[in-house]
């Protein structure tokens, strides 16, 4: 069963349970079109709140990183007065980019074409040859600000200083499961790939799971991608999918044996398990209990390792993914011991864009933050498992497809609700009409 928890305007409380009377069409040149592509830029990413990074990028006054979406770069700084601040990368004087990438115990903005200088707190503070200019006043030309903000360990930015605050943004999802704690996750790695695919495409693939009966097999006998219910708020949308119990897809079902090989190969890790290596026999499971009981001690063990405690939560809690997708292009996979977030940023044509990923540990009360390991790399090249490893293997595929002459529109069912919520807020944002999706 599919429950689609369903919000009328954008920004809206959640109203009614609705299921689509017929498919949802979406033309298929806002996949390809140039033109397309153009009204994102001017419309969307310029006023959309969006998940720029981490609170451990910029864990220490002085830390920084940079952060690109298309032509926009916006730098997020900690000032030496411990507040986060973020400004549009640009010098006053010439328009050059003032930072690239990231770094550590930085003091001050100084550009490095005619060295305009600016505090932390975006300040003007020197100008050389500053005769030369005539008369003005620091107070002038400050950096141009950025709004930024944080839930749990997220850090989001929005250069449009008249949009709303990100709590408002953000609706009813920080307060939607406490109990997962994410602000206790430290981001490890935030890894960049360039993909053959519009952003898109990329974040649709990550905003549904009626794929998992075509391109992750594997999965069938450890998840239940049948009866998983999702919910809409106004921009954004949920999943919650079950672990450790095989999928209805199954005509015969899965023995304990099947549904807990499968668990180890897609995510042994969490109990303490190569996922690489046999799973070995299925332990004990005691009279009272189910295999996914058995599973959810392995997790409180596995994390009770590295001092997080999840002896309180329920069997349910541990064992279902709570899968969030934040309009427009962010995808959080969360349970109390696992996160990971996949962000898509437009590329520098509609048929490609870059896949970000970041890895987060769990970790005990009091732990230091420190930067994550920051790289770009090539599809391929670092092996995220065997779900995301065929995700991203299908992507260019995908986007081959929807150039073909004859594929003029998608046709998406209630299953695929938070991708359709996705076009819903996009024809908002570019002030279209919504008229191009039909069965809504």
């Amino acid at each position: 069963m599919i429950e689609v928890t369903e919000t009328a305007p954008v920004g809206s409380t959640i109203a009614s349970v609705t299921r689509a009377s017929e498919p949802f069409r979406i033309p298929s040149a806002r996949y390809i079109s140039t033109e397309w592509a153009e009204l994102e830029s001017d419309r969307l990413w310029p006023h959309v709140w969006q998940m720029a990074g981490t609170v451990d990028h910029v864990a220490e006054p002085g830390d920084w990183f940079e952060y690109q979406v298309g032509w926009l770069s916006v730098v997020v700084v900690r000032g030496d007065d411990g507040a986060l601040r973020a400004f549009q990368n640009v010098c006053r004087h010439r328009g050059n980019s003032l930072v690239c990438g990231e770094g550590r115990s930085m003091s001050e903005l100084r550009c490095g074409y005619h060295r305009w200088c600016w505090d932390l707190q975006g300040t003007l503070k020197e100008v050389p040859s500053r005769r030369g200019f005539g008369a003005f006043r620091n107070d002038e030309l400050p950096l141009i600000p950025v709004q930024v903000g944080t839930w749990g360990p997220f850090v989001f930015v929005n250069l449009d200083l008249g949009a709303e605050p990100l709590d408002a943004f953000l609706e009813g999802v920080p307060t939607d499961a406490p109990w997962l704690g994410l602000a206790d996750f430290h981001c490890t790695y935030d890894v960049a790939i360039p993909m053959p695919c519009n952003w898109k495409t990329l974040i649709d693939g990550f905003s549904e799971t009626y794929h998992v009966q075509g391109l992750h097999r594997e999965m069938l006998p450890m998840t239940d991608d049948v009866n998983s219910p999702q919910r809409l708020w106004g921009r954004h949308g949920k999943l919650e999918q079950p672990y450790g119990v095989a999928s209805p897809r199954l005509r015969d079902g899965a023995s304990d044996q099947e549904i807990f090989d499968a668990f180890v190969a897609v995510m042994g890790t969490r109990i303490g398990k190569p996922t690489t290596e046999p799973a070995g026999p299925v332990p004990a499971i005691g009279v009272d209990a189910t295999l996914r009981d058995v599973l959810a001690d392995g997790v409180r063990a596995t994390a009770a390792h590295v001092g997080v405690d999840l002896a309180d939560l329920a069997t349910d809690q541990l064992m279902n993914m709570q899968q969030y997708n934040l309009f427009p292009n962010t995808t959080i996979v969360a349970f109390p011991d696992l996160l990971q977030v996949v962000k898509s940023r437009p590329g520098p044509t509609p048929d490609e864009c870059f896949m970000d990923m970041l890895v987060f540990e769990r970790r005990g009360p009091g732990t230091s933050r420190t930067p994550p390991t920051r790289v770009t790399v090539e599809p391929g090249a670092i092996d995220f498992g065997m779900v995301i490893n065929q995700d991203i293997d299908a992507l260019g595929r995908i986007q081959r497809g929807l150039h073909q002459p004859g594929f003029t529109e998608l046709m998406l069912s209630g299953e695929e609700c938070r991708i359709v919520n996705l076009h819903r807020n996009l024809e908002h944002y570019l002030g279209i009409t919504p008229s191009e999706i039909r069965g809504g």
